[in-house]
C-alpha cells in the first residue's frame, strides 16, 4: 500500500501565512479611521483657530483709496479763449481754470446800463410833470375857491338887482373854468403818478437785468471750487463751453478716505472712532494709522449706476463671496506732501 508523500517543508509557512491574512484587515481599517479623525480634528482646530483669530483681527484686502471728484461745469455758454491750468496740476480754491470770451456778455451789460439811464431819465420827467400838475392843482383850487365866492356874491346881488345880470354870468363862467382846471390838474396828477410807477418798474427791471448780465459776465472766468489736482484735462483753447456740462475734473484734496469692504460678521464689533491700520499699494511696506468714520447701514444687492445705496460685488473671478459692507476709514497724521491716488488698492486691519 502506497504511503502519501510528506508535504514539502516550504509549503508549511505558506499555509500559515494564508491563515494569518484575515487578522490584518481590521488593522488597515483602524489606520484609515485614525487618519480620518486626524484630518477632521485638524480642520476643526483650524476653523476654531480662524474664528478666534478673526474675533481679534479684522482684515480685508478689498479696499481702495477714494476722494470726491468735483466736476467743474461753466455757468455760461461761450468760446474758451484761455486755459490757465495743465493736466495733474495742483490748484487751490479760487485759482483760474479757464476763461470764456467775455465780449458778448459785456455788450449785454452795456445795453442794460443804457436802459437804466433811459428809465431814470423818463422817471425824472414824470416826477417833474407830477410836480407841475400838483402846482397847477393848487392854483386851480385857489381860483375855484375865489370863483365860488364871487359867484355866490353876484348871485345874491343879482337877486336883489344890485348887480347887472352880466356880472353874474361872468362869475358863473369863472366858476366853471376853475372847476375844469381843477379836473385837468387832477387828471394830470393821476397820469404823472401812473407814469412814475411805470418808469420805476422799468428802472427796477433794468437794474435786475443788469445784475443778471453782470453775473453772467463774472462767470466767464471759471475758478476752482476746491483744492486738489486737475485730472484728465482735455479742454483746449477754442473749445465751446456749454452751460452745466462738466469739462474739468478736480480730485478733492480735502476728502481723502479709504473704502474698505468688510464681511458682514466683522462689522458687528466695529465702532465709530476705532483705530484702523492701512497698507497702501501705492506706498507699500508701511502701515498708516487711521480711524473709522462711517459704517454703511445699507447696500444694494443688484448692480447699477448712480444708486443711492452702494453696491459691492459678491464674487471674484470664480467664487461667490459673502456679502460685504462698506466701512469708511480716514487716514491720520500723514506726512507733508504725502500723495494719495484715487482708486488705488489698499489693505486694512482693524482690531475690534
Amino acid at each position: 500500500m502506497a504511503t502519501p508523500e510528506p508535504a514539502p517543508p516550504e509549503a508549511l509557512p505558506a499555509s500559515r501565512s494564508a491563515a494569518a491574512e484575515p487578522p490584518a484587515r481590521p488593522a488597515r481599517e483602524t489606520s484609515r479611521l485614525h487618519r480620518l479623525i486626524t484630518v477632521g480634528g485638524t480642520i476643526l482646530a483650524l476653523f476654531i483657530l480662524y474664528e478666534v483669530f478673526t474675533s481679534f483681527v479684522a482684515f480685508t484686502d478689498d479696499a481702495y483709496v477714494r476722494s470726491d471728484l468735483v466736476a467743474v461745469a461753466p455757468q455760461v455758454t461761450g468760446q474758451i479763449i484761455e486755459v490757465h491750468v495743465v493736466d495733474n496740476q495742483e490748484i487751490r480754491i479760487g485759482d483760474k481754470l479757464f476763461t470764456i470770451d467775455p465780449v458778448p456778455f459785456q455788450l449785454v451789460v452795456n445795453q442794460w446800463k443804457a436802459q437804466i439811464d433811459r428809465a431814470a431819465a423818463q422817471l425824472k420827467v414824470a416826477q417833474e410833470e407830477l410836480a407841475l400838475a400838483q402846482a397847477a392843482l393848487q392854483v386851480s383850487t385857489s381860483s375855484h375857491t375865489y370863483a365860488v365866492q364871487e359867484q355866490s356874491r353876484f348871485s345874491d346881488l343879482a337877486k336883489r338887482e344890485f348887480a347887472p345880470r352880466a356880472e353874474l354870468d361872468r362869475a358863473n363862467d369863472e366858476l366853471r373854468r376853475s372847476q375844469a382846471e381843477m379836473t385837468i390838474s387832477t387828471v394830470a396828477i393821476a397820469k404823472a403818478q401812473t407814469d412814475i410807477g411805470a418808469h420805476e418798474a422799468a428802472l427796477e427791471l433794468a437794474k435786475a437785468q443788469l445784475a443778471s448780465a453782470q453775473w453772467n459776465l463774472d462767470r466767464t472766468v471759471v475758478r476752482a471750487p476746491n483744492n486738489g489736482p486737475i485730472t484728465n484735462l482735455t479742454v483746449r483753447k477754442g473749445d465751446m463751453a456749454t452751460i452745466n456740462i462738466p469739462i474739468i475734473g478736480i480730485v478733492d484734496a480735502d476728502a481723502w478716505r479709504i473704502m474698505a469692504n468688510y464681511k458682514q460678521y466683522y462689522v458687528r464689533d466695529f465702532k465709530i472712532g476705532d483705530t484702523a491700520w492701512v497698507w497702501l499699494d501705492s506706498a507699500p511696506w508701511h502701515f498708516h494709522k487711521a480711524r473709522i468714520t462711517g459704517i454703511a447701514r445699507g447696500f444694494s444687492r443688484t448692480p447699477g449706476v448712480d444708486k443711492l445705496l452702494p453696491y459691492v460685488a459678491p464674487t471674484t473671478d470664480w467664487i461667490r463671496l459673502q456679502r460685504r459692507i462698506p466701512v469708511t476709514i480716514v487716514l491720520e497724521d500723514l506726512p507733508p506732501g504725502f500723495k494719495l491716488y484715487m482708486g488705488a488698492d489698499a489693505r486694512t486691519v482693524i482690531f475690534p
